[in-house]
């Protein structure tokens, strides 16, 4: 049972990662002529976020999702060396 909880967390930092490091790739390649369409993606989320003001304490609470080709190509990739380790 252990191995298998280790397995998914492993799992889940190899998605993590590769989401992030593609997400930067892709930023880094918007402006590079053959690359820009890596670039391409969409944000979704909450525009404004939602403060909670309980007059001793104040939570602000935001959910904000950059996604574009290079994130997608980067999770799948980190899917790929996950398997094969």
């Amino acid at each position: 049972m252990a191995t298998r909880d280790k397995s998914f967390w492993i799992l889940l930092i190899f998605i993590l990662s590769g989401l992030v490091i593609g997400g930067l790739l892709g930023n880094l390649a918007a402006n590079v002529n053959g690359l820009w369409w890596l670039s391409f993606g969409q944000e979704f989320g909450l525009e404004s976020p939602f403060v909670l003001n309980l007059s001793i304490l104040s939570i602000t609470f935001a959910f904000s999702i950059k996604i574009n080709i290079a994130s997608i190509v980067g999770m799948a990739i980190a899917i790929f060396i996950y398997r094969k380790i």
